[in-house]
C-alpha cells in the first residue's frame, strides 16, 4: 500500500503556560520542546508510523528551522520530496494550557509544494491515497491522479479553485474555519464524503444518502495537550480509507490514534502505530 502526503511540515516550539497571555503580558512557556508538525506533518508521522509505504510532498525553507524539519522526516522510511525555498522555514509557537487545549501562534506563512515546483508528481498515480494539505490548485489536481484523495476542509476555497473533486474532506465541526456541508460544493465536486470531528462527542459522515454518527474512543487519555489530535487522526483515517475500509468504520478506527496524542504533551511521542491492515477492495473508490 502506498499513501502521500501533500502539504507543509513546520517547526514547532511547545511547552505550557498558566493561561493564554492577555494583552500586554508576558507569558513563561514551560517545558519547551522543539519537533516537526502542522497539519501536514502530525498527518505525515502517523502514517510512517505503518506498514505502508510514505510519499511526503513538501517545502523546506533555507535555515536552522528547516535543516531540523528535513533532519527529523530523513530519519522515517518515508520517501521525502521537499521544494526548496529561499526564505525561513515556518515556525509555530503552541502554547498548552492546563485544560490541554492548545493556542498556536504561526510565525510567517506556512510552505507548501506547488505543482510548479521539479517533484516527481507522476508517482502519485501509483498511490491508494493522498492527503492534501497544501495550498496549490494545481497541486491539486496532481494529487487527484492518487487512488482516492483526502484533503483537510481548511483547503476548500483552494479545492474549489482546482475544479477538482475529493473523495473524502475531513476537518472539525467546532472550527468555523473547517465546518463545511455538502451544499458549500457545486455538483460535480461534490465529495463522497465529509468527515466532522467534534472531539469527546465523536463526529459525523456526511454523505448523499444522509448523516451518520461515529463514537468517541471508549477511552481518551488525560493529562498531555489537544495539540495535533485531529491531525493524527486525518492520517489514521487515509491510512483505513487507503486500505480499502468504508468511511464510517474507518473514522471509528481513526478515533483511538488522534485521541492517544491526549495523553502526552508532544504529539509524537504518543502516536499509536497503525494496525497491520488488510486491504478489502484496494481498487474501488466505493466509501
Amino acid at each position: 500500500m502506498r499513501i502521500a502526503m501533500v502539504g507543509h511540515v513546520e517547526h514547532i516550539t511547545l511547552g505550557r503556560v498558566p493561561a493564554v497571555p492577555r494583552a500586554g503580558d508576558i507569558a513563561h512557556l514551560q517545558g519547551p520542546r522543539s519537533f516537526p508538525g502542522g497539519g501536514g506533518g502530525i498527518a505525515f508521522f502517523q502514517l510512517t508510523r505503518s506498514n505502508a509505504e510514505i510519499l511526503l510532498y513538501t517545502a523546506l525553507g533555507n535555515d536552522e528551522a528547516a535543516a531540523q524539519v528535513r533532519d527529523r522526516v530523513a530519519r522515517t522510511a518515508a520517501r521525502v520530496f521537499a521544494a526548496q525555498r529561499e526564505q525561513p522555514h515556518t515556525r509555530d509557537l503552541v502554547m498548552i494550557t492546563p485544560d490541554g487545549e492548545r493556542t498556536i501562534v504561526v510565525v510567517g506563512e506556512p510552505l507548501h509544494p506547488v505543482r510548479a515546483d521539479p517533484l516527481p508528481w507522476e508517482a502519485l498515480a501509483s498511490c491508494d491515497a493522498a492527503y492534501f494539505t497544501a495550498e496549490d490548485p494545481a497541486a491539486i489536481a496532481a494529487a487527484r491522479a492518487a487512488r482516492l484523495l483526502v484533503i483537510t476542509a481548511r483547503r476548500r476555497p483552494a479545492l474549489l479553485r482546482s475544479g477538482v473533486r475529493a473523495d473524502v474532506v475531513v476537518g472539525s465541526a467546532v472550527d468555523p474555519r473547517e465546518a463545511a456541508t455538502l451544499a458549500d460544493f457545486p455538483a460535480e465536486q461534490r465529495p463522497s464524503a465529509i468527515v466532522l470531528t467534534e472531539g469527546a462527542a465523536g463526529g459525523a459522515v456526511h454523505t448523499d444518502a444522509g448523516i451518520r454518527r461515529f463514537p468517541a474512543p471508549a477511552r481518551r487519555p488525560e493529562g498531555g495537550g489537544a495539540y495535533g489530535a485531529g491531525d493524527s487522526f486525518a492520517g489514521a483515517l487515509t491510512y483505513f480509507l487507503a486500505a480499502g475500509v468504508p468511511v464510517l468504520e474507518a473514522c471509528t478506527r481513526a478515533g483511538p490514534y488522534g485521541a492517544a496524542v491526549l495523553g502526552a504533551l508532544e504529539p509524537l511521542e504518543a502516536q499509536l502505530r497503525l494496525d497491520e491492515c488488510q486491504q478489502r477492495n484496494p481498487d474501488s473508490r466505493d466509501l
